[in-house]
């Protein structure tokens, strides 16, 4: 790219106590996986549609950077702007904002379970459905800031750069993560966020500024944004082109149908008893529409009651009386407003991405 970006700002990998976050990591709320965090699905009980940030999944590359917000520079440039600018963070949080309750899941949410439920193990982080959380995010639509620089009506890619420690890979240093999006994408519904739940974006969640893309797999959400080029040729990245693609080559974008219950892996209930289980669906493509819950491996199913159906995800509930002891697993599969229906198998991805099928939630009743 031709540039050192690290001069935008003051930037320093946080390796506090050698956890490469900075906020702390309760074994109760976090699963640690490498350089990423992943929610454990029994804290999310009873805290309504968003996810508190002390609890908000972390998806790192590398370390989490602190960025002195005094220095730091938003950077926008390319051929595909007529006045390149660069915007301080007061500058930012004095143009027009805008708030939206959206999810953030990593492309490889439910990854593990390719090996688990079909045999067939996939690369990289072995996320259960932890992967995923929701947030109030407030800041400046990415359309705003490209039309401030002069867009040129024959751009055709925008490229946001993060300012974490640069990626290395089999070897092979891939720079900083940045990942293209499509102008009408960018146009569209972006979002550079400075806030998240009514507070400053906490450093793990991409302080000062991160993208925040409704719908699309969570590569393109970019944290600690520094560099936008904005291009009248197509660009790539390695997040583009080989990771966070397809089978097909192709980028990946929207996410699929899930759902996941609130309760511990494993999770002991009392026999002879009405529990109420409650749980969460989601899409990338729109609303829940309909859960459906299974005590008995999918032989038959019965609706969950849709509790919250907000355009993020569905909270739901559903009553269940488990007459005998044993083992016995949890199904839950949901229908999205296009149509799309959790199915009981996912085509394989060596990647691992967009696990999308029934989950099996083993539970021991006692």
């Amino acid at each position: 790219m031709g540039r050192d970006l690290c001069s935008l700002g003051d930037i320093a990998p946080l390796v506090g106590q050698g956890s490469g976050f900075h906020k702390a990591v309760p074994e109760d709320l976090f699963i640690r996986q490498g350089t990423n965090l992943e929610t454990r699905w029994e804290a999310l009980r009873g805290q309504g549609v968003r996810v508190p940030n002390d609890r908000f999944f972390v998806r790192n590359h590398t370390s989490t950077p602190l960025i002195d917000a005094m220095d730091w520079r938003l950077v926008v440039h390319g051929d595909g702007v007529a006045r390149p600018r660069a915007f301080t963070y007061d500058q930012l949080r004095s143009l027009p904002a805008r708030t939206i309750e959206v999810a953030v899941e990593c492309a490889g949410n439910g990854r593990r379970f390719y090996a688990t439920q079909q045999g067939q193990p996939a690369k990289g982080t072995p996320w259960g459905l932890g992967g995923i959380g929701v947030a109030r995010w407030r800041g400046v639509p990415l359309r705003t800031v490209l039309e401030l620089a002069g867009l040129s009506p024959a751009a055709v890619d925008v490229l946001p750069v993060g300012l974490d420690p640069e990626y290395a890979e089999g070897g092979v240093n891939l720079g900083h993560v940045r990942r293209p999006l499509p102008i009408a994408k960018a146009l569209d519904d972006v979002l550079l966020a400075y806030e998240m739940n009514d507070g400053p974006l906490p450093p793990d969640h991409g302080f000062p500024l991160r993208l925040v893309v409704p719908g699309w797999v969570g590569a393109a959400s970019i944290k600690w944004v520094g560099d936008i080029e904005v291009s009248t040729r197509p660009l790539g990245s390695p997040w583009s082109e080989g990771l966070y693609a397809g089978p097909d080559g192709r980028p990946l974008t929207h996410q699929v149908v899930k759902s996941a219950f609130e309760l511990g892996w494993e999770a002991t209930l009392a026999a002879g008893r009405r529990h109420v289980l409650h749980g969460r669906s989601w899409s990338g493509r729109g609303r829940i529409v309909r859960v459906e819950v299974s005590y008995d491996d999918g032989l038959t199913w019965r609706r969950a009651r849709l509790r919250d159906r907000h355009p993020a995800w569905t909270l739901w509930s559903v009553a269940w009386r488990p007459d005998a002891p044993g083992a016995y697993r949890l199904m839950a599969r949901a229908t999205d407003e296009t149509g799309a229906t959790q199915p009981d198998l996912t085509p394989f991805d060596p990647n691992g991405y967009l696990f999308g099928a029934v989950v099996a939630h083993p539970v021991i009743v006692t």
